[in-house]
């Protein structure tokens, strides 16, 4: 299974009057792993749009577990969990710099034009992304032919 890991510095804006960080901004971070994810299977949504392509997100799930402060490294791993061709499911786990878990979360998104909001296939209209979300799921044993 293919994760991508991307490093953050906690920075004072981004905390709140506790010291800790602001709830949302995890969310503005899980798209930051999102996107490396993306660049680190060799594409991009940026390129994507030009095409008149959008991804909204259809659901958003996260589960805070530890506080990040001021100052602190977040390491954020990212995967896809589950696709369909059409949606994709990313899984998030975000780490203080002690390396224990301060978040875990998903989010549900599909293709869509960016004219009409028509959903799209993403192995129609991008076979090579298809492909690589279909890869980047296979797990070690799968590639040897073990289940």
């Amino acid at each position: 299974m293919k994760i991508a890991s991307r490093e953050i510095e906690v920075r004072y804006a981004e905390t709140d009057q506790m010291g800790v960080v602001y709830h949302a901004n995890y969310l503005v971070w899980m798209e930051l792993g999102r996107t490396q994810l993306i660049k680190d299977l060799g594409f991009s949504y940026a390129e994507m749009e030009k095409d008149g392509i959008i991804s909204p997100v259809l659901d958003i799930q996260a589960s805070y577990k530890k506080p990040l402060r001021y100052g602190d490294t977040a390491t954020i791993k990212t995967w896809v969990q589950e696709y369909d061709g059409i949606r994709a499911v990313y899984h998030y786990e975000i780490f203080n710099g002690a390396g224990e878990l301060a978040l875990t979360g998903s989010s549900k998104h599909v293709c869509v034009k960016k004219d009409s909001f028509r959903p799209i296939s993403l192995k129609r209209t991008y076979p090579d992304w298809h492909q690589a979300y279909l890869n980047a799921m296979k797990k070690p044993e799968d590639e040897m032919g073990q289940v």
